[in-house]
């Protein structure tokens, strides 16, 4: 008897397309092209012999019949990667290897999410400031930075921009302007205060003081002994607490992105499961939970 199920590759595009309403978003997903996308859509709706998007210049948006046969099949797929995340060679965690900065302050504030989304699968995190350790990394999934159009490794998926800005103490910030500053920066980024600077079209400062992370740099700033600069991503926390205050209303792009590496070429399930939480997680934008807030 004939299999009378679509094909799995042509659903997955479907509901990826369905949620984000992007077909070059569900391609960057799937590592696939926007036309291979296409054209599984147009297979999967001639077989049903039903319309499931409506399709515009700028957006795709599911049919009535559509959005409820995207969130049937939803479920579906998270039952299969329970299913799979349950197998005994499943059970390890999902290795990530990444800067420190990136991991510790947009990372693990949000890995909770992960695991309420995908019960029963674990986070394994470890941090480095090489960038050829974190390419060639025995890990299921890489994060490291480089130029928007050089991807750093074959299929590698690019994740975010670069964004930065300068933060200080608020003791600091109401006793000095930022032009008087000591600047603190890290070692992997000793040039991120000349690109600011350049900017805004000012004079080079006096060179930074040099720390091994911008953590150190931000823990640095923290303490009153300068004005750090880096993503405000990196210090959502700190704002929110009023431990530091930002110096300027405006974010410059650095230039580079973070990127996505699969060091083991195809991912496993496990892996696989991180990676399109990781990347809504990106798309959404959300700031991370906090269980308590300061008194």
């Amino acid at each position: 008897m004939a299999d009378d199920l679509p094909p799995l590759a042509s659903l997955r595009a479907f509901v990826l397309v369905a949620e984000t309403g992007s077909l070059s978003a569900a391609a960057a997903r799937l590592n696939v092209t926007q036309p291979a996308i296409s054209k599984r859509l147009r297979e999967l709706e001639a077989r049903l012999a039903e319309p499931l998007l409506r399709r515009s210049a700028n957006h795709v948006r599911p049919t009535e019949a559509g959005a409820a046969y995207a969130e049937a099949l939803s479920e579906a797929f998270a039952r299969i990667r329970a299913a799979t995340a349950a197998l005994p060679g499943q059970a390890r965690p999902v290795r990530v290897l990444a800067y420190t900065t990136w991991a510790l302050r947009w990372l693990i504030p949000r890995i909770p999410r992960f695991r309420a989304e995908n019960p029963g699968l674990e986070v394994e995190v470890s941090t480095s400031t090489d960038a050829w350790a974190i390419a060639n990394a025995p890990a299921d999934v890489a994060v490291r930075t480089a130029q928007a159009d050089h991807p750093p490794a074959p299929g590698a998926i690019r994740l975010q921009a670069v964004l930065l800005a300068p933060f200080a103490a608020p003791a600091l910030a109401r006793a000095q302007p930022l032009s008087a500053m000591r600047l603190l920066a890290s070692r992997i980024r000793p040039n991120d205060w000349a690109q600011w600077h350049a900017a805004h079209g000012l004079e080079p400062g006096a060179p930074p003081l040099v720390f091994e992370s911008t953590t150190l740099a931000i823990q640095a700033a923290m303490e009153g002994m300068g004005a750090v600069i880096c993503s405000p991503a990196f210090v959502e926390r700190e704002l929110r607490r009023r431990a530091l205050r930002r110096l300027a209303p405006d974010a410059i792009p650095a230039g580079d992105h973070y990127w996505l590496i699969r060091p083991g070429g195809t991912a496993r399930p496990a892996a696989q499961a991180f990676i399109e939480w990781l990347l809504r997680e990106v798309a959404s934008g959300e700031a991370p939970a906090h269980p308590t807030s300061p008194r």
